[in-house]
Order: structure tokens, then C-alpha cells, then sequence
């Protein structure tokens, strides 16, 4: 039996307790929480700063993780999508190495779930031995060419076939984005998914994605040509991306969108008109790696939409940390609070990949990973995580 306190504890179950105690058995199951009154001082670990449940990274490329360094900052997604294609290709035991040392380096900074895209299989044997539940999101995109549409299924079949969904892993077919997957492929994935099952989407990443679909005009075209590649059957619509997804996927499955850089107060309030179930990855690092530019948060918060925090992968990121997304978006957007972050992180993170029966808050029966965060909690209650760091406890 283990007994830890903190200046304060995040259970995401209701308001942040002080002067309590959480006590968890040795496995992480957590068997009460109490006043702090009712135990031996000498028998409680405090921490000063915050305790909260373990971290949900609801988006991860685990299987970039060897392109470290490797693709510059600031280019643009378009240029960025081409660097990545350039750098697919390493020897095996590289990729496989970084792969592991990306998996540690997440469990060794709280995270205990992690929504991570697969084109391959060289994650599966790490994920399968890892201490952290994964929900594999087998992305499929066949660059909206119909004629494509059969052979990306079967390269994507086995791909699927090569991840497990066993001791607390997951996974489904997901569509890559909005302008990569062509109707015939997004019927497919409509299809072959369960009702109970999370699917992602990049989505409203970059100007040039909007102008596709509003004018079908911009960046893409030329992007597409390059490849040569022609969008003969795609029609301007005067709308974003978002509504291209939403008229090709299912309004009754738990949607997870991401990035959502462009995204309006408007777009947003379709979507949940459209499918209350839909939650809103936000990769902060990523955003600022690649486009240099953050989501309007605020429209989400005033539309009570669900955030969750994803890291992306090191090929746009320079480490693997949750902590590290809530202190970006708190240094560049300080009207979101530390407290909303924490919900973000957590417990909306958890929900979205359906992992909240265990993960995502402290309460008896559950099995959340506790996360001891170092930060500066004031006499007036305001929390500073500028300079804090995550430990698992």
C-alpha cells in the first residue's frame, strides 16, 4: 500500500482537493481518498506541486521517431508531408531502436495511453510489450484516386492484421485527412470500423487545405501534380475540409480530430451539431514546428468542445512530453488554465480513445498512473507550470 499527497490533486472527478490523501496498492489500483486528518503523517509521501492521473497522448507517429532533427522547422505542411516521404526509408534496426527509445521516453514522462498512426508494422512488437495501452489508428489514404482505391485496402489489410488489439490495446481503420482519402476509401473505412470504436483525422491543418475545398484552388493542386495525380472529381464547395469529413464519416462513431489550426467557432459548432461524440486533438509543439501558428483554443472553450493533447511524432516535435504541449499552449495562449489542460490532457484524452474506465481520473477501482508534477502552486491557488517537470509516482 502506497499513500501520496501534494499541494493539490487533480482527480477530474470534481473540484482539486487539498489536504487529501490518495492511497493506491502496490499494482496502481487506487483504494481510497481521504482526508489527510485520518493518517499517520509519517506514512503519506507529499510532494509540493500537483498530483494528477496519468497523461493521454491521443496523437503520436511512434513510428517516425528515428527522422529526429531530420526535417526543418517553419516549411509549411505541404513541404513538411514531402520531407517525410523523403526520410521513410532507414535501416530497419535504426528504426526499430528509436521506436523503443520513443516508447520509454513517453512512459517515463507520464503518459500511460497513447492514440498512435500506423502506415506500417514497425511499432507493433514495441507496442505489444509496452507498459503503455496503445490505439493503434491504422491510417489509410489512397491520395483520392479511385483507381488506387483497391490496393491501398489490401496494403492496409495487413497492416492492420500486424498490430494487436490485446492486453489493453486497441486499434481501426482511420482515414489519413480529408484531401488524401477519396469517397471510395472513406466507404470502406465507414464500413470495416465498429460503433464503439475512436477514428481520427488529421484535419484543418493549413490554409492551402481550406482553399482545396473552398475553391479548389491553392498549394494542393500543384502538391497533387507533382505526384501526378489529378482531382478531376472533386468539386469547390465553398466550405472547409471539416465538412468534406463530415459527409464522408460516420456521425455515430467517437471522431477525433486533429490539429485543427484553421478551425472556426463555426465549423466547430457544425461538427458538434453534426456528431455530439466528436473530440479535438490539439499538438501545439507540431503546430509551431511546421506552420508556426496555434488553434483559436478560446472557440473551443466557449463551445465546450472536448480538447485532448497529442505530441505528433519527433520528425515535428522535439520531445515526447504532454507536460510539454500544456506549457507551450499556456506560454503562447495564458487565457487557457492550467486546470482546463489538465481536463485535456487526462480525462478527455482518455474518453476519446476509450480508455476512461480506467485512465483519465483518480477514483477507486481505477488504475490511472499518477503523475507527480513539480509546480509552483501560490497561496492564492494559481499554478505555475513554466519550469515544471512530470514524474510518475
Amino acid at each position: 500500500m502506497k499513500k501520496y499527497t501534494a499541494d493539490k490533486i487533480f482527480t477530474l472527478t470534481g473540484e482539486p482537493l487539498t489536504n487529501h490523501v490518495v492511497v493506491a496498492d502496490n499494482d496502481g489500483v487506487i483504494l481510497s481518498i481521504d482526508s489527510i486528518s485520518d493518517h499517520d503523517s509519517s506514512s503519506v509521501q507529499s510532494f509540493n506541486g500537483i498530483i494528477t492521473p496519468g497523461f493521454v497522448n491521443t496523437h503520436c507517429h511512434l513510428e517516425l521517431s528515428h527522422m529526429k532533427g531530420k526535417v526543418d522547422t517553419g516549411t509549411g505542411l505541404i513541404p513538411f508531408i514531402s520531407s517525410v516521404v523523403k526520410y521513410r526509408d532507414f535501416p530497419e534496426d535504426q528504426i526499430l531502436d528509436a521506436i523503443k527509445a520513443a516508447d520509454q521516453e513517453m512512459y517515463d514522462e507520464g503518459i500511460v495511453a497513447v492514440g498512435d498512426i500506423s502506415n506500417k508494422t514497425d511499432t507493433a512488437a514495441t507496442k505489444a510489450k509496452s507498459k503503455i495501452n496503445y490505439y493503434t489508428f491504422v491510417e489509410m489514404f489512397d491520395f483520392m484516386q479511385s483507381e488506387m482505391t483497391d490496393d491501398t485496402i489490401d496494403q492496409y489489410k495487413e497492416v492492420f492484421e500486424g498490430h494487436s488489439d490485446q492486453n489493453g490495446n486497441k486499434k481501426s481503420f482511420v482515414p489519413h485527412a480529408p484531401y488524401s482519402v477519396s469517397e471510395g476509401l472513406f466507404e470502406y473505412i465507414r464500413n470495416e470500423n465498429y460503433q464503439q470504436d475512436t477514428i481520427s483525422i488529421h484535419n484543418q491543418e493549413t490554409e492551402a487545405e481550406q482553399e482545396l475545398f473552398k475553391t479548389k484552388t491553392g498549394d494542393f493542386l500543384e502538391f497533387y501534380d507533382g505526384f501526378g495525380f489529378k482531382l478531376d472529381k472533386l468539386e469547390s464547395t465553398g466550405k472547409g475540409s471539416i465538412y468534406h469529413a463530415m459527409k464522408n464519416m460516420n456521425a455515430m462513431m467517437k471522431i477525433l480530430f486533429v490539429h485543427n489550426t484553421m478551425t472556426t467557432a463555426e465549423d466547430i459548432a457544425a461538427t458538434l451539431d453534426w456528431n455530439f461524440r466528436s473530440y479535438w486533438a490539439t499538438c501545439a509543439n507540431a503546430n509551431l514546428y511546421i506552420e508556426n501558428r496555434l488553434p483559436d483554443y478560446q472557440a473551443f472553450i466557449d463551445a465546450n468542445a472536448k480538447m485532448t493533447i497529442g505530441t505528433d511524432s519527433l520528425t515535428s516535435n522535439w520531445q515526447l512530453s504532454v507536460l510539454e504541449e500544456m506549457k507551450t499552449i499556456k506560454k503562447f495562449k495564458s487565457y487557457v488554465p492550467v486546470e482546463t489542460l489538465i481536463t485535456w490532457a487526462c480525462k478527455n484524452g482518455a474518453e476519446a480513445l476509450g480508455y476512461d474506465d480506467q485512465l483519465g481520473s483518480i477514483g477507486v477501482g481505477k488504475k490511472p498512473g499518477l503523475v507527480h508534477i513539480n509546480a509552483i502552486v501560490g497561496e492564492d491557488g494559481n499554478i505555475d507550470i513554466s519550469d515544471a517537470k512530470a514524474n510518475r509516482i
